[in-house]
């Protein structure tokens, strides 16, 4: 069954979610439908190529490990954008911004987004000049 896009079934009274990253249903969760719900609007709307998008890829921090919701490459196989989701519920504070923005120090992505799904906030980062800038919409693939 088809629905938004999302690709769903149910065994017994457990609902699940095709993710095409992984190509496997995963648990419908809260912030599970956030995420792939955002995953197919960046592959169908905004136009990304599946194959430069990855979810719960590991990382680290200060030699924590922790794994990113949505990280997408650019054609060069470099970190484009980190996207940190949140379940619809959950209000995108600064606090969750500067979670986002701890597990993208290693990473240097130079755009950042948070999402609930009815929220979403992009920053770019000039990591060169240390300055991050809050900007109005998601960046657009590279070609």
């Amino acid at each position: 069954m088809k629905r938004n896009g999302l690709k769903l079934k149910t065994v017994g009274d457990v609902t699940y979610v095709f993710d095409l990253t992984r190509k496997k249903y995963l648990v419908l969760t809260p912030e599970e439908k956030v995420r792939q719900t955002f995953i197919h609007y960046l592959l169908d709307v905004l136009g990304y190529s599946l194959s430069l998008l990855r979810t719960e890829l590991p990382t680290s921090y200060h030699g924590l490990a922790k794994r990113t919701d949505i990280l997408v490459f650019d054609q060069k196989g470099q970190p484009y954008m980190l996207v940190e989701c949140k379940a619809a519920d959950v209000k995108i504070t600064s606090k969750v911004v500067e979670q986002a923005s701890r597990y993208n120090v290693n990473l240097q992505a130079p755009y950042l987004c948070v999402t609930n799904g009815s929220s979403t906030f992009c920053f770019h980062i000039d990591f060169e000049n240390q300055k991050t800038t809050q900007i109005r919409e998601l960046p657009l693939p590279q070609v």
